[in-house]
């Protein structure tokens, strides 16, 4: 199943591209994550709204092994667009983590343009173990899938795994193969994530034919510790699964993302694509649940993510003319504004 689910979300990618083909727009090479990723199916949709209404414009969807990846190809020109957390910009901003020591191949510096969602990651393990696994630091000394290696995710679960005191064997699989490896025990536990609050990653939907996973829960002693690390925490419906997941509640900590294009869109470019969202918003969440946080409050969206990232990353002066049109733009922001080209 997840091959037919992959096959066709390639489809749309390629057809995202073609729609736009007959016209002279100027080509937009956009990196996203891999197939089966949030930030693969999410640009997809956007991408083909975007080839419609702005023709000026012809949107390539690239996925690519990790949004980190995108960053790092749009500083050095691979890219013209990026699919990025407010993970990735602090460790550009602080050369750290992954971007230690980037900064002198740096061609391009990469800016904040959209932001689309929140990612909110957890863990789970099989439905078998629940009696015995009940908190996160049962998980210390087990086998652990964590996800894919560059994705900001994994990153994201793992810091708060190290900030409980979590020492866990990091185990690395194929993303199409979690459920049975969970199953088989090979693995005692796994990243789940979903998107905007509401969507799960379309690979844990393969997950859950292979295996019946549960969620676990951080306890609460784990969840003040992660909220005094600030770790942000929030609670979503089993029911957003659309399975059992064992508990009555899922606790997640969730992130900012965005999809960014930089200055060689002009200021006017970027408003008007903003402004094009927004007016599409609700076809969006139809097409992809992962951008509902856009159709409830786009403006504020942009806000929030913004505020994420405003000490690490330029902000677009497109995005600036949108949220100060909005209401929603800070002052302390105005040194911020990346410089046109």
């Amino acid at each position: 199943m997840l091959k037919r689910i992959l096959a066709s979300v390639a489809a749309v990618s390629v057809m995202a591209f073609s729609s736009a083909a007959w016209s002279q727009g100027k080509d937009i090479r956009w990196a996203t994550g891999p197939i089966g990723s949030s930030g693969h199916k999410a640009l997809v949709v956007l991408a083909d709204l975007l080839n419609k209404e702005m023709p000026e414009y012809r949107i390539a969807v690239l996925p690519t092994p990790g949004a980190v990846t995108t960053v790092k190809g749009f500083a050095t020109g691979e890219y013209d667009g990026t699919y990025a957390s407010e993970l990735a910009f602090h460790e550009l901003a602080t050369d750290s983590g992954r971007m230690k020591g980037f900064k002198a191949e740096m061609k391009h510096q990469p800016v904040q343009s959209f932001w689309s969602y929140t990612l909110e990651t957890g863990l789970a393990i099989h439905a078998r173990d629940k009696d015995k696994i009940k908190k996160w630091a049962d998980l210390s000394g087990k086998r652990v899938y964590t996800g894919p290696l560059p994705f900001d995710t994994r990153l994201h679960i793992e810091r708060a795994l190290a900030a409980l005191g979590v020492k866990h064997t990091y185990v690395q699989v194929d993303l199409s193969t979690v459920g049975s490896q969970l199953q088989s025990g090979s693995i005692q536990g796994t990243i789940i994530y979903t998107s905007a609050e509401v969507s799960p990653v379309p690979w844990l939907t393969e997950a859950g034919l292979a295996a019946d996973w549960a969620v676990l829960n951080p306890s609460p002693d784990e969840i003040a510790t992660l909220k005094s690390k600030n770790f942000s925490i929030l609670e979503i419906k089993p029911e957003t699964f659309k399975r059992d997941v064992h508990v009555d509640k899922v606790v997640l900590s969730p992130f900012y993302w965005s999809f960014n294009v930089g200055l060689g869109m002009p200021e006017a470019d970027v408003y008007k694509m903003l402004t094009i969202i927004e007016k599409n918003k609700d076809a969006l969440a139809k097409a992809d649940q992962s951008f509902l946080q856009v159709a409830k409050n786009m403006p504020d969206m942009q806000r929030r993510g913004v505020t994420s990232s405003a000490d690490y990353v330029p902000i677009h002066p497109g995005l600036a003319k949108y949220m100060r049109e909005k209401g929603v733009w800070d002052a302390k922001w105005n040194t911020k504004v990346a410089a046109a080209k």
